[in-house]
């Protein structure tokens, strides 16, 4: 073979070569751009669905629309704009909430070019947990992006686009609160309401004068009684309500009837609003909080009401149907029996509670009654009040102005409001004094004049007394009621010793009750670093804050060997187990000094004694402001505590804002007269 020939037959063979691995380039190079492409549209197709079970479960029904194809919505007559309204009227009519997606299946149709998607959806509505709602649809590449194919069937399987979704309700009979003995405190009662008849009102001028006469005669603004009777539902024979009534305030007005409904009522009302607070129509916001909840629903607004409300309320029963066009019924979705709510027993005697507001009606003040052996709260008073029946009713925006601007703040739970608890704290200073062995029965101390200080560090800062008596021994300090003598016992004892016996109280401690209140305390910080702030706290004033119903707790270690019970208010609760705060010993010591304090003609609650009792007091007058250069000088709170000395049935912790304890004292003597009556 000559040399051209061969040269020819080498170019051939490479040029075969070349075009081969040519070939197998471009193969391989759009085989690898070909899954790099499924892979990027598989992660955009996966951000697409994860978006989409993300806007499920927070019910952003906006976010759901833009995810949905064009197609799949002209296909049902539906536009992006519908489609959101229907999410809102039928997840809103039925009170959908909670919603959860599990078991979300994704899987591609390499055929159809599409994705098949699964899922399940968890969900609630006001009728409870409703059964778990198997849903499926497809999803495909719409000009870049990937989109759902929507219908109807996404919001509930069974739901065609021209179907009906109907809730029907009914509420059980919300539980009674009731006093130990079975006392309704809250209950469901019958009560008048005024009503306007729209066709007797006449028209024109006719209307407006009588509208305003009904405004006159029932304290009701004409823009309200406008708008009740501008509500789509009013005819021209309806009934429309604008005021509860008592049946005695039925005056005869044209256009105006008068019909007996059933409504929460608080038999003792203003004694005890604080506690029991009242119920109301249920608001956009409760409804957002809690999405069993309809409108036109009623629901505990404050106090015990409000705190045990689902309690209270029971479950709702009815039914969840979806209706074709023709209304007929086509499945029922969920039904549930309607269950009445739970009566709540309280350890409160009724009759004690009305007693002791009766008494404190016109002050600002407090009153707590426990019994010192279990810890049962007997009553919890606090004054001035408000009407939870008028709350409940339906308060007008003047009446309620009225109540937030009284100055004396009848909103305000007194028995859970901190104050400085004053000389009604000494019987704990002395029992901690008695159990580190400093502070003895026949120890005394030689004072001279109303005022003392440690030294001339304390600037002008002086503990004062009431009773200038020379030798003072511990009895005769509580019998006195002696500031200086617990000043001086405190600071002998230290700080160290006495932040120990003080530890052994409550103070720091949450007490497990349904009413809302702050930790007792001995000072802002917790510690007493200074001499003054030592002295001050052991006759109950310097940074010291305790509610009335912590200062009674504190105080059962008298009535009961030593032993600080914790309280109760509900008759099945269970509480901590009771400790030993101070010892039988100290306890007896102090015990036997308070009945002194009646009983012995210069104690301050001397006025007692004339009770057919044996009673153990210990009064206190405690000043609102830090220092002081003498007790007349700063304003003052009055506190009362007693116990019964004989078969310790009750302790109470009185007190009265802006008065001395002798005040208190006598207000609250009749009620402790009858004592032996009011408990059974």
């Amino acid at each position: 073979m000559n040399t051209a020939k061969r040269n020819q037959k080498n170019t051939r063979f490479w040029v075969i070569i070349i075009a081969v691995v040519l070939v197998a380039a471009v193969i391989g190079g759009g085989t690898g751009y070909y899954f790099w492409a499924k892979n990027r549209d598989e992660k955009a197709a996966q951000a697409t669905v994860a978006a989409y079970v993300a806007a499920v479960e927070k019910q952003d029904y906006s976010a759901v629309s833009q995810m949905v194809s064009e197609s799949s919505l002209k296909d049902i007559n539906y536009t992006k704009e519908a489609m959101v309204e229907r999410y809102e009227t039928v997840y809103g009519g039925v009170g959908a909430a909670n919603l959860t997606v599990k078991d979300l299946k994704v899987a591609l149709n390499d055929a159809k070019d599409q994705y098949a998607i699964s899922y399940t959806v968890q969900m609630e509505t006001s009728l409870g947990r409703l059964d778990d709602q198997d849903f499926a649809t497809t999803m495909s590449k719409v000009e870049g992006d990937y989109q759902l194919d929507w219908t109807t069937q996404l919001i509930f399987p069974d739901l065609e686009p021209n179907d009906k979704i109907r809730l029907t309700t009914s509420a059980g009979e919300r539980g009674d609160i009731l006093a130990a003995d079975g006392t309704p405190l809250a209950t469901e009662g019958q009560v008048w309401e005024a009503g306007m008849h729209p066709v007797a009102l006449g028209e024109g001028e006719e209307k407006t004068a009588q509208l305003k006469k009904i405004s006159e005669t029932f304290d009701v603004p004409v823009e309200q009684l406008e708008t009740s009777l501008a509500a789509e539902w009013v005819t021209t024979d309806s009934f429309v309500p604008f005021k509860v009534i008592s049946d005695n305030d039925t005056p005869e007005l044209a256009g105006v009837l008068y019909q007996e409904k059933s409504m929460r009522n608080y038999p003792l009302n203003e004694a005890t609003a604080h506690l029991i607070g009242y119920v109301g129509a249920v608001s956009a916001e409760d409804i957002e909080k809690d999405q069993t909840l309809q409108e036109g629903d009623t629901v505990g607004k404050s106090g015990l009401e409000a705190t045990f409300d689902k309690r209270l309320r029971g479950q709702k029963g009815g039914r969840i149907v979806i209706n074709d066009e023709s209304d007929t019924l086509k499945k029922v979705m969920q039904e549930s029996e309607v269950e009445n709510g739970e009566d709540i027993t309280l350890t409160l005697n009724a009759d004690l509670q009305q007693a002791a507001f009766d008494q404190l009606e016109g002050e600002s003040g407090s009153a707590v009654f426990l019994d010192p052996i279990d810890g049962s709260l007997l009553a919890l008073v606090s004054t001035p009040s408000y009407d939870a029946n008028l709350m409940t009713a339906g308060i007008s925006s003047e009446e309620y102005q009225a109540y937030a601007d009284d100055p004396a703040s009848p909103f305000l739970a007194r028995y859970a409001a901190g104050y400085a608890p004053g000389s009604t704290f000494k019987v704990i200073t002395g029992a901690i004094g008695l159990d580190a062995g400093i502070t003895m029965p026949e120890k005394t101390h030689e004072i001279d004049g109303l005022q003392w200080q440690k030294d001339s560090s304390w600037g002008d800062h002086f503990v004062t007394r009431v009773s200038a008596t020379p030798v003072v021994n511990l009895e005769d300090a509580l019998v006195y009621s002696d500031n200086i003598y617990f000043a001086q016992e405190a600071l002998e004892m230290g700080q160290k010793t006495y932040e120990a016996g003080l530890a052994k109280f409550i103070f720091g401690e949450e007490l497990n009750l349904p009413i809302a209140m702050n930790e007792a305390q001995i000072s802002n910080d917790g510690k007493l670093a200074s001499d003054v702030l030592l002295a001050d706290t052991a006759y109950g004033q310097g940074q010291l804050l305790m509610n009335p119903i912590q200062q009674a707790v504190s105080y059962t270690p008298f009535a009961n060997e030593g032993k600080l019970v914790y309280p109760k208010l509900m008759a099945d609760q269970s509480t901590a187990e009771p400790k030993e705060a101070i010892t039988a010993e100290a306890a007896q010591i102090i015990k036997d000094d308070l009945i002194q304090v009646v009983e012995n003609v210069n104690g301050t609650a001397h006025s007692l004694a004339s009770i057919n009792q044996s009673i153990a007091a210990k009064t206190g007058t405690a000043e609102t402001i830090e220092g002081q250069t003498s007790e007349d000088e700063a304003e003052t709170n009055g506190f009362l505590l007693t116990f019964d000395a004989e078969n310790s049935s009750y302790l109470m912790v009185a007190m009265i804002e802006g008065k001395s304890s002798g005040d208190v004292t006598k207000a609250m003597k009749p009620v402790l007269e009858q004592m032996d009556t009011l408990l059974p």
